[in-house]
């Protein structure tokens, strides 16, 4: 990775300082800077090695193997002679390029410098360019990050000011395992620093965070020009080097709508998330808008940031910021302005969308009801329901419409007829149907048939009906109007119905792909659109914690904190309950709320899930360094244990034969531990087969003496791995062998398995804990059986195998 850093204005300095970062010793920042140099000598450049530390390496040394290298000044310290950087000679040579290593170097005390980048400042401004190298340890900001990761303090530091001066920085980069793999073959350290190395400062791990460190130290230093540059060049528009999403929030409901779309395209492509609301600066007191309070909640949980600004002018404030931080899209929500407010006062939408320039501005409409919110079902064998607005609406223009109409009409009563005049009124019945529903329709009937009585019946203009005629037109005129209300009505109703089971199988549809695509998702989504799709007002997932509720998930403004408060409850098992507050649930919405409830089950049991596994993964890992830790440690007392041997078989007896034994006996228990760590990781095959008992005891009795066997000759077989039972019984019977006390072995069949017991008999109990029990107890219970331990009668211990008896 190569960067460059432009100079501008002030006083310019002759010299240019190349640094060649790395994230730990040995990634190959000398080489690299060596390399370089041999390269600029072979195009004519005057290159001088001021300094040079190749610890050994022979790569390093051969970089160096046609580079002029100054000699080094010596310098004597508390009697100890030692040799730095010669700066006066190195000054006066004047090479177009000198090669100086480790830029944080504490110089000897006593010199004219105390650190070497002071050395590296004066070839700087003596004109001379300097190539240095550093780790990231060093630098003054990350010297307690680097401890924490580490372990390991940094006493030798630098200024980042100093660094990020430099006219090139090269990040000199090689992964973990690569740098592990340098370090083992004796690439980076002396062998006998290898392995404390690995195991300390350069495990996996740690060279993993300091290689993010690195990167992330670098990323932040190219920000930081690119903005300065953009500062220096009057550039406003923003540049898509890193994607930015800012979200403006008001406070309205749909802000958490428009947060979490925001968030999965932030995360689609890596950027950042950012939240805005705008405070008016127009001298007035402000209240918050209460959703603000949510929303900022949200917006932690999805790693966003929250930031509010200050104007007097909502979307000017709203592009000046979204520039500053060079956001490359600005999401807005729909507005919640009345249409007389917009023309007074203008649109903001609009307002931004002049003003944004480059920047991609998104207006998001409000959650699509067919989508993300569920229509109330219609009532069976009732009125098809109507919103109130509306009905009102048609109460007021039906019955009005039915009179003005027929008053409207009244001069052409001689032409026109009352039959005319009610087909007219009918279309007015129709539309109050369609408008309002039945009630309506009725009432627009009712005012219709009056009217039509009154002008264009005789007598004029009263409510007497002197001919037959008129009576059955007028009847006849309330029976169809009262069939076309219902017709409407019933279509209505159908319409309605027909929207709900599409909102209800888009809802389904979406829960059973993601079942099926996604995998698991999180609980607070699914609440959050639970309580969007049935409108409520807060929803929750309430966990019991001992003898209080804490909710796990939450949507919506004040929530239920117990079951007992909620408008509705459902038990998701585990001591968990979903809770919601609002508009009471219909059959129907029970019936859609299934589903919810079986994902937030699943949902919870892949949390459950997924935490075991995290466990397991760590057992694993635990397991797996037991394991090497033991192979290390088995490894490593071989070699003496067999010093021991020879040593011991030259020793007269009784002795040498004592610790002979001694030492084999440490040598089984070392190979057992191994076995056992083998046997839990699942490495080492346990074969089950028809075993007798018998048998394989008096194998591992061989030769242990005080051991008294009595089995019978009637004792069935057991199912068992007959080589990791002899082991079992021989670890047990060695604590006899071992001067515990004499041994007795006996068995016999119980309930379906076979009990052996190995009694060790002593003044007290012994053997309840040690190495040799418990790698009997591994072996058993890798065998399905068990290994208990009591006290035998007379003093001393009884191990008791039990295992499965054999199928005939």
């Amino acid at each position: 990775m190569d960067l460059k850093a432009e100079r501008g204005g002030g006083t310019a300095v002759t010299g240019k300082l190349r640094v060649f970062l790395g994230a730990a010793p040995g990634v190959g920042k000398t080489y690299a800077m060596l390399r370089e140099g041999r390269r600029l000598r072979g195009e004519g450049l005057d290159v001088v090695v001021g300094l040079v530390e190749t610890y050994g390496r022979h790569g390093t040394e051969k970089q160096l193997r046609d580079l002029p290298v100054l000699p080094r000044r010596p310098v004597s310290y508390r009697g100890v002679k030692l040799t730095e950087l010669d700066l006066d000679t190195l000054l006066a040579r004047r090479p177009a390029l000198a090669l100086v290593d480790e830029l944080a170097h504490t110089n000897v005390p006593g010199g004219r410098n105390t650190k070497r980048w002071q050395d590296v400042r004066e070839l700087l401004d003596a004109g001379i360019d300097v190539a240095t190298t550093l780790n990231i340890q060093h630098l003054e900001s990350l010297n307690d990050v680097v401890e924490q990761i580490t372990g390991v303090a940094q006493r030798e530091t630098i200024p980042d000011e100093v660094v990020r001066a430099a006219d090139r920085i090269e990040l000199v980069d090689l992964s973990p395992d690569a740098l592990r793999a340098r370090m083992a073959q004796g690439e980076v350290y002396p062998p006998d620093r290898i392995d404390v190395a690995l195991d300390h400062y350069f495990r996996a791990g740690n060279l993993g965070a300091l290689r993010e460190l690195a990167l992330l130290w670098l990323a932040d230093r190219v920000e930081e020009e690119l903005a300065d540059y953009r500062a220096r060049h009057g550039i406003r528009a923003p540049w898509e080097t890193k994607e930015r999403i800012m979200v403006a929030l008001n406070g309205a409901p749909q802000g958490e709508h428009l947060i979490r779309r925001g968030a999965r395209t932030a995360t689609r492509v890596h950027g950042d998330l950012i939240g805005v609301h705008v405070r008016l600066d127009d001298g007035t007191v402000e209240r918050e808008p209460p959703g603000l309070v949510p929303q900022r909640e949200l917006l932690r949980e999805l790693r966003g940031t929250y930031v509010e600004v200050s104007g007097d002018d909502v979307a000017r404030t709203l592009v000046d910021f979204a520039r500053s931080e060079s956001a490359t899209q600005l999401l807005l929500g729909p507005t919640s302005r009345s249409r007389l407010r917009e023309l007074v006062s203008g649109s903001v939408i609009n307002r931004v969308i002049r003003l944004a320039g480059p920047i991609d501005v998104r207006v998001l409409p409000p959650p699509e009801p067919g989508l993300l919110t569920v229509p109330p079902a219609p009532r069976r064998r009732r009125p098809a329901l109507v919103p109130v607005r509306r009905r009102r609406l048609a109460w007021l223009l039906g019955s009005a419409g039915a009179v003005a109409l027929a008053w409207a009409l009244s001069p052409l009563r001689d032409s026109l007829g009352l039959s005319g005049v009610l087909l007219c009124l009918l279309l007015v019945v129709a539309g109050t149907a369609r408008l309002g529903g039945l009630l309506p329709a009725a009432g627009s009937t009712a005012a219709g048939a009056l009217a039509a009585d009154y002008f264009f019946t005789t007598p004029w203009y009263s409510l007497t009906v002197e001919q037959g005629a008129d009576v059955a037109a007028l009847l006849v005129f309330l029976a169809v109007a009262g069939v076309i209300s219902h017709l409407i009505d019933g279509l209505t109703r159908r319409s309605q119905q027909a929207d709900r089971a599409r909102a209800e199988a888009a809802v389904l549809t979406r829960l059973a792909g993601e079942t099926v695509e996604s995998g698991a998702r999180v609980s607070s989504d699914l609440v959050a659109e639970l309580r969007q799709v049935f409108g409520l007002d807060a929803a929750a997932v309430l966990v019991r914690t001992g003898a209080l509720w804490q909710p796990a998930a939450s949507a919506g403004a004040e929530v239920p904190l117990l079951p007992d408060e909620a408008s509705f409850s459902v038990d998701l098992g585990d001591e968990a309950v979903l809770v919601l507050r609002g508009t009471p649930l219909t059959e129907e919405d029970t019936r859609l709320l299934g589903p919810y409830v079986t994902q937030l089950k699943l949902a919870r049991e892949r949390e459950r899930l997924f935490a075991q596994a995290s466990a397991a993964e760590v057992l694993a890992h635990a397991d797996a360094l037991h394991t090497a830790l033991l192979e290390a440690v088995g490894h490593d007392l071989r070699a003496p244990l067999a010093a021991v041997r020879r040593a011991a078989e030259r020793m007269p007896d009784p002795n040498g034969r004592r610790i002979g034994s001694e030492v084999e006996r440490m040598e089984r228990l070392i190979a057992n531990l191994l076995d056992l760590s083998r046997l839990r990781a699942g490495v080492m095959p346990v074969v089950l087969r028809p075993t007798a008992v018998a048998e394989v005891v008096r194998a591992a009795a061989e030769g242990l003496p005080g051991v008294r066997v009595d089995l019978g000759s009637e004792l069935p077989r057991v199912l068992a791995d007959p080589g990791l039972l002899e082991r079992a019984f021989a670890d047990l019977l060695a604590l006899g062998a071992a001067g515990a006390g004499p041994v007795a072995v006996d068995a016999g069949p119980v309930a379906g398995r076979v009990d052996v017991r190995v009694t060790v008999h002593g003044g007290e109990t012994v053997g309840r804990e040690g190495a040799g029990p418990e790698v009997a107890r591994g072996f058993v219970e890798a065998m399905n059986g068990e290994l208990a331990v009591e006290e035998a009668p007379g003093g001393g211990t009884a191990y008791v195998i039990s295992l499965v008896r054999a199928v005939a």
